[in-house]
Formats: structure tokens, C-alpha cells, sequence
């Protein structure tokens, strides 16, 4: 018996000394509220975005509602911060915390993302790893278990809230269709080396969640199609193909530094392979995570500077996409091609769906906006989100200033005209200062 009495006397001293390791709430806080959980949340869904292939439209939804969950889990604990809800389209409702219970805001505001990012991705088991050394960094800090119980639970129904006003989207209804050729005199045909066809040609009937409709901001029309030498249209095919043939070094490096051309088809004699690359809204959402890092922004304030960028990549590329397939305008390449010289090459490869409005410059110029107005002018940021992808790294002195190259840089690529640059960037202004807008009210 005494063997027993022993263990069973050890199993008391280490419960005992499990329980003293939780903490008060405000014990614990200190540790958890930080920013890097959730920047890693975010990287996390990159790189799931990056594997699965999401186009860049698709993407930016993704990131709209798992940043829209996040952000509102956290919200109830922190009334220094407005809460979404009757601000943006149809989001009338979401679920709240029991009155007198306590929660970690953080770890519900975490759990609330990660439930969205499971419940809208493919690779879900590429979390599986991620979320258990979160959690271990919750147990760690002392947060007692019935609190990471409540918190989880809560968590997942704000997640889950958010789920169900995604399907409302019209979403589901675009699935499937398919873009018919317009077989008109300088419209977008599909593009070497795959001739993909042209994605998301529905996409402008997605539901907005900042902006009243897809057709709220529209730039003039594109330059009427014309042949003759003198004529707008014309003059832009030839200041596109002689750039294409004179690129400086550093205009090269601009351009590559800016692809963010999700799937890239390589083709080496007979054999192609794709490459899987980040896209234009994860750039800027990795500029958000060094800007947030660079000002010490507290949890809460990251969590809404993605929340509102991600609004505007969403709002910027609904716009957009409108834009595209309202007027279907044709490619650089292609129209180089047939009418000044069968052998030009873009530096980049062409995505595949018309050329006006750019995209890049679109959403480049609503994500400048919002974080302009979020962490002010002129602020220097290193930007070395394509690093990794061999593209080097950018120093800029404003937000404004990398949005300007990464529009220019489509020119520079040889897939955009410069008047889709230059209106794309007008237009994503007018969108991110609608953003703000409606995120003050």
C-alpha cells in the first residue's frame, strides 16, 4: 500500500502545481496579447493561399473574412475599437461573449481566423502544426483552462458567424463559369505560353463590403481601338513595345520585384512547370506585418490595419474585375504581335484576363490609402516580402511611393498599357478613402 499512497500523494503535489501556474487575467495578458501570434496567423494563410493556387481575386476574399473574424473575436474585449458590424454590407450581427464571463480575447481572435482560413482553403492540415504550438503558447502563459475553453468556443462561433455571411457572397454562383470570347477587333485573347482562359469573369458581382457596388468608382473607358499611328490607342502599343526592348537593369528589377503572378507556366523545349508565387494582395498584407513590426503596433492595432487593408484588396479587385470585363480590352502581347512585331516577348508573363483596368495598380493604391491614413505620411519601410521568391528587396519612403512602382512596374513588365496603370491607381485611392470612410463612422 505505501507504493500506492506515494504516487497517489505525487499526483496531488503535481495537480497543485499545475493549478498554481494559472494566472489572473492580468497576469496572463501581458504575454499574450502580442501582435506576433497573429502576424504568424496570417503568414499561415499565405502560404496555404500560395500552395492551393488561389487566384488573386479569390484570395483577397479569403483574407477579407478571416481578418473580418479575427478582428471582431478581439473587438469585444477592447472598446478603444470599433466593431464592424452595420459598417460594412449585410454584416447586421455577430456572436458575443457571456456577460460576466472571462475570456482571452486574443486566443478567441485567433481561433476566430484560423476557423474562417480552414473553413475557405484546401491544404487544412498545414494548420495542424501552427495551431498546436499556439496553443501550448496560451497553456504556457498561464491562462486557466477554463478560460481557453470558453475563449475557443467563442472563437470559433464568431469564425463561424463569419462562414455563414461569406456563403451569402454570390460566391458559390460564380463557380463554374466560364468567360465566352468577345471575337471583336482589340479584345483580349488568351495569352502564351498556357492560353489560359481569362479567370473570375464574374467576379465584379461579388458582394462589395465597403464600397456600395462594384460600379461605385468607375474610371473613364479605355482608348477607343485604333490602328492609325496617331491615334491614343496606338500610341500606347508603341510606348509599351519600344520599353519592352530598351528595360533598364533597374527597371527589370522593378518589375520582377512587383510579378506576384500566382501561377507562373515555364516552358523548357517540350516540358512546362508551373511556379507557385504570392499574390498581389498577400504582398500587401506582408507590408502591413513590417509596417505593424517597424511601429511596435500593439495587437489590436494590426489586427485592424489587415482587416482594413484586406476591405480594400477585396472592394479594389471587385471594381476592378468589373472594370476588365465590361471593356475586355486586349493585351499588350498580343496586339505587339499583330500589328508591330511577331517576335516581341513581355518581360513578364501576361495573367490571363484583359488588360484595363491593372490590378496591381488598383489594389496597390487602395492599400497605400488605408495605411496612409492608419500610420501616416511618408513613412520608410523595408520591403522584403519577395525575398524568399528571389525577387530582392524594396526601400521605400512612403506608402504612396511603393504603391507608384508597383504600377508602373506593370509597364515595365510589358502586360499593361500605361492609362490602366494610371486609372487603376485613381480609382484604388478613391476605394481606400472609402474604406476609411465607412471604417470612422
Amino acid at each position: 500500500m505505501k507504493p500506492l499512497k506515494g504516487i497517489f500523494l505525487f499526483a496531488i503535489v503535481l495537480l497543485l502545481s499545475n493549478s498554481c501556474k494559472q494566472k489572473t487575467s492580468a497576469e496572463y495578458s501581458q504575454e499574450v496579447n502580442n501582435a506576433d501570434f497573429y502576424h504568424g496567423c496570417v503568414n499561415q494563410l499565405t502560404d496555404v493561399i500560395i500552395h492551393d493556387i488561389f487566384s488573386p481575386p479569390v484570395a483577397s476574399r479569403i483574407y477579407s473574412y478571416a481578418t473580418l473574424a479575427g478582428y471582431e473575436a478581439m473587438v469585444s474585449g477592447n472598446k478603444d475599437y470599433p466593431s464592424m458590424v452595420g459598417k460594412i454590407k449585410d454584416f447586421n450581427k455577430i456572436s458575443q461573449p457571456e456577460t460576466g464571463k472571462e475570456y482571452c480575447y486574443p486566443l478567441s481572435g485567433i481561433k476566430a481566423f484560423m476557423t474562417v482560413a480552414r473553413g475557405l482553403t484546401f491544404s487544412v492540415e498545414k494548420y495542424d502544426d501552427f495551431e498546436k504550438g499556439l496553443d501550448k503558447k496560451f497553456k504556457d502563459a498561464g491562462v486557466p483552462s477554463d478560460v481557453i475553453e470558453r475563449s475557443v468556443a467563442y472563437g470559433d462561433s464568431v469564425g463561424k458567424a463569419v462562414l455563414a455571411y461569406a456563403k451569402k457572397d454570390k460566391y458559390p454562383q460564380t463557380r463554374g463559369l466560364r468567360y465566352t470570347l468577345q471575337n471583336k477587333l482589340g479584345s483580349w485573347q488568351p495569352t502564351p505560353p498556357s492560353y489560359a482562359d481569362a479567370i473570375e469573369p464574374n467576379w465584379g458581382s461579388i458582394r462589395t463590403m465597403a464600397i456600395d457596388s462594384s460600379t461605385q468608382f468607375m474610371p473613364p473607358a479605355p482608348f477607343a481601338y485604333d490602328l492609325a499611328k496617331t491615334s491614343l490607342f496606338m500610341k500606347e502599343v508603341t510606348e509599351i513595345s519600344e520599353m519592352g526592348k530598351n528595360l533598364t537593369e533597374e527597371e527589370k528589377r522593378i518589375a520582377w520585384f512587383w510579378d506576384d503572378n500566382a501561377f507562373v507556366m515555364n516552358v523548357q523545349g517540350h516540358v512546362m512547370f508551373a511556379d507557385k508565387k504570392m499574390t498581389p494582395g498577400g504582398h500587401w498584407l506582408a507590408i502591413v506585418k513590417t509596417v505593424c513590426k517597424d511601429k511596435k503596433a500593439d495587437l489590436m492595432k494590426s489586427a485592424q490595419a489587415y482587416l482594413l487593408v484586406s476591405i480594400a484588396l477585396r472592394d479594389a479587385f471587385i471594381n476592378c474585375w468589373e472594370v476588365k470585363y465590361r471593356y475586355h480590352k486586349i493585351r499588350p502581347e498580343t496586339i505587339i504581335n499583330a500589328s508591330v512585331d511577331t517576335k516581341w516577348i513581355p518581360f513578364l508573363q501576361t495573367p490571363p484576363f484583359p488588360e484595363y483596368t491593372s490590378g496591381h495598380s488598383t489594389i496597390s493604391g487602395a492599400s497605400a490609402e488605408v495605411l496612409t491614413q492608419l500610420f501616416g505620411e511618408n513613412v520608410a519601410f523595408t520591403d522584403s516580402t519577395e525575398a524568399k521568391f528571389g525577387h530582392g528587396v524594396g526601400q521605400f519612403k512612403s506608402f504612396y511611393e511603393a504603391a507608384n512602382q508597383a504600377s508602373i512596374s506593370r509597364c515595365y513588365g510589358g502586360i499593361h498599357f500605361r492609362s490602366a496603370c494610371d486609372e487603376g491607381l485613381i480609382t484604388g485611392k478613391k476605394i481606400g478613402e472609402w474604406v476609411m470612410l465607412k471604417a470612422k463612422k
